[in-house]
């Protein structure tokens, strides 16, 4: 889902108050998720990101396989400042996605996971374009910009 109104968001990587157009997936969390403690280990919140974007690439995705393993991305880093403890509960945490850099062949995303009262990470991923079937890096396409610049800040 699409969050209808962007809201301000003060990730420290970003160095700056900024109107961020993003994409909010409310991402629920598995009683497997949790540790003795009831905490939810901190390896997952890497889980929930993929989750959220894997959602919000879905819309730009071609139908056809062939196709898609041809606009592939590959994750090259992730980086991740835990803030706060995220004990299991019945009710999901938002995980917040939107576009930090995208040029040539890398993408920078963006990250918040978090709730109403509390956000427990931020955090930043960048990705290569990749060509599964050449197993080759490729240039994002003039379509995945469009798509690309419906979350990334003005």
């Amino acid at each position: 889902m699409v969050t209808a109104e962007p809201y301000t968001v003060q990730p420290h990587f970003l160095r700056k108050k900024s109107r961020v157009p993003s994409y909010t997936y409310p991402c629920p969390l598995r009683w497997a998720d949790a540790d003795a403690y009831g905490h939810v280990n901190n390896a997952l919140f890497l889980r929930f990101m993929e989750e959220a974007r894997t959602r919000m690439f879905h819309a730009m995705l071609a139908a056809d396989e062939a196709e898609r393993h041809q606009h592939a991305f590959d994750v090259s880093q992730s980086i991740v400042d835990y803030r706060a403890p995220l004990v299991y509960r019945n009710e999901p945490v938002d995980v917040t996605v939107w576009v930090v850099s995208c040029r040539g062949a890398r993408l920078e995303l963006g990250y918040m996971i978090q709730d109403p009262e509390r956000t427990y990470a931020e955090a930043t991923t960048k990705l290569a374009a990749y060509n599964l079937d050449t197993g080759r890096p490729r240039r994002i396409s003039e379509a995945e910009i469009e798509f690309f610049a419906r979350y990334t800040p003005a």
